[in-house]
């Protein structure tokens, strides 16, 4: 049962912020003289206990770099790691007016698979997330969607009920775990349809309630 808030929950990167910057990951391939396909598949294989605090950055670089069968010394891992904090770096300009614009109309609040570290340097590089009602971040809270735990979490820190929140994604496994929790999603494929569908679920700007989906 709703409380009658608003609030909406957004994802980060493929929303809010642009995904990694082409050519990233060849030319981290390239630093530690991997193949560009092997490369990545250690990558992201990886990745997930990384994201969910499960990992340390330089644990799991050293996972990366023995399934490439690379050495896994000190400079080596943190060149890779700054390489890709810096890659993950890019915002959409437009979206971060957008976002900050709903305060006006709502509780605006994120939900991010992000490590740690990389989490760190995107609050410095992006103060204006302080301003939001929530912001999590999965290697902060320990869970990473499509995790109920995830959305869970982001709930109990806004204390709100899921009929209260519209949740908006890129990727639609994530958006259909937060409808199965009783939230509200939307799958996100650029700024237009999303204010649309969000002008939709708010109540008017007089006040006055519009139908919600």
């Amino acid at each position: 049962m709703s409380t009658e808030r608003r609030i909406v929950l957004f994802d980060l990167f493929g929303v809010i912020a642009l995904h990694q910057r082409p050519g990233a990951l060849a030319e981290m391939a390239a630093r530690c003289d991997a193949p560009d396909e092997a490369f990545v598949e250690a990558y992201w294989t990886c990745r997930p206990p990384y994201d969910a605090a499960q990992h340390s950055a330089p644990e799991y670089w050293t996972a990366v770099l023995r399934r490439l069968s690379r050495p896994a010394d000190a400079d080596t891992i943190e060149e890779l790691r700054l390489a890709d904090i810096e890659s993950w770096s890019r915002v959409d300009a437009r979206m971060v007016v957008y976002a900050q614009s709903l305060r006006e109309r709502a509780e605006v609040a994120l939900l991010s698979n992000i490590p740690s570290d990389h989490a760190d340097a995107f609050l410095a590089a992006q103060p204006w997330l302080r301003n939001l009602h929530c912001v999590a971040f999965s290697g902060k809270i320990k869970a990473a969607k499509p995790d109920p735990a995830a959305f869970q979490h982001c709930l109990a820190a806004l204390q709100a009920v899921p009929a209260d929140v519209l949740f908006v994604d890129d990727r639609e496994e994530n958006v259909r775990a937060a409808q199965a929790l009783g939230m509200h999603g939307h799958l996100f494929t650029g700024l237009g349809e999303l204010a649309a569908a969000v002008d939709t679920w708010l109540p008017s700007r007089d006040g006055r309630k519009t139908a919600t989906r």
